[in-house]
């Protein structure tokens, strides 16, 4: 099976296009000693303009099963460019060899030697952030679910792009009738969702760590951007985890992009990669700069 999407052979050189990012590999700790240790990369802009930086703790996407963290180099660099914050990117286990929760487990020890090497790296503790696009979105949703119900680590923002966060779409929960058609389909879906869990999605026993539309409150949970397209199949159930946010009083801005199938982004000339690109970036700024 293959596991990572190669790059394109005319795809831009990430390096090439925002060269004053470094990168560097790093293995941090795993969750518990029986865990791995972890392989992040870390980019951090070689010039600073204040002692301390926010951070974002990025995490790919990939349906669980596919990708890796250095296929997101050129929007973590873009990111760490346009906005001065510095990126911990995690490559963390697939499914299904690695079913939930060892996924969250890997993020939340790339958070945790974040916050604990902050003062070395330049970081400030209070502003953290945690994001990430599809499969890496519903990851982010569940890390910030778990950083919040262990008190440990503050995490000050949370950046979800088209999230896959509810096991129930497609398998007791019908998708929208025009959405689902591109790219990420019910079938795929359904896979994604049975690899993680490592049975059939949808039944009563499902943790919010793996599936985060599944927690009982989002209560305490910090600040959300969520944006997603009108012709995603995680459309509703996106919009319902907003709304949630919503009613319980965590400042949330939410994009719904018409016209736009999942990953709408890899088109990166269409007018609604632009817009959206304007607004997560946007977004991220007003947080980290004030």
């Amino acid at each position: 099976m293959v596991r990572e999407v190669p790059r394109a052979p005319d795809a831009p050189d990430p390096q090439a296009l925002f060269p004053d990012i470094t990168t560097t590999e790093r293995w941090v700790p795993g969750f518990e000693d029986n865990d791995p240790e972890v392989r992040v990369l870390h980019y951090e802009p070689k010039s600073r303009t204040t002692s301390t930086a926010s951070a974002v703790v990025w995490i790919h996407g990939g349906g669980y099963v596919l990708g890796a963290a250095d296929a997101d180099e050129l929007l973590c660099r873009r990111i760490a460019t346009e906005t001065g914050v510095q990126i911990v990117s995690v490559d963390y286990r697939l499914a299904p060899e690695t079913r939930a929760p060892g996924q969250v487990r890997d993020c939340y020890a790339a958070l945790r030697w974040l916050h604990d090497q902050a003062a070395e790296l330049g970081v400030d503790r209070e502003r953290i952030v945690i994001g990430g696009a599809s499969a890496g979105g519903g990851l982010a949703a569940a890390l910030t679910v778990l950083a919040r119900d262990r008190s440990e680590i503050p995490v000050s923002f949370q950046l979800l792009i088209y999230p896959m966060l509810d096991d129930r779409t497609s398998s007791t929960v019908d998708a929208h009738p025009h959405a689902g058609e591109f790219i990420w389909t019910p079938a795929d879906n359904r896979f994604g969702w049975t690899s993680l869990l490592g049975h059939e999605p949808g039944g009563a026993d499902v943790s919010p760590y793996a599936a985060a539309a599944r927690v009982e409150s989002v209560a305490g949970l910090p600040p959300t951007y969520l944006s997603v397209g009108a012709l995603d199949l995680f459309l509703e159930e996106d919009v319902t985890y907003a709304t949630r946010l919503i009613r319980a009083g965590v400042p949330t801005e939410l994009h719904v992009y018409p016209g736009a199938f999942h990953a709408y982004d890899m088109v990166p000339d269409a007018r609604v990669t632009q817009a959206y690109f304007r607004d997560f970036i946007g977004a991220l700024g007003r947080h980290v700069n004030g």
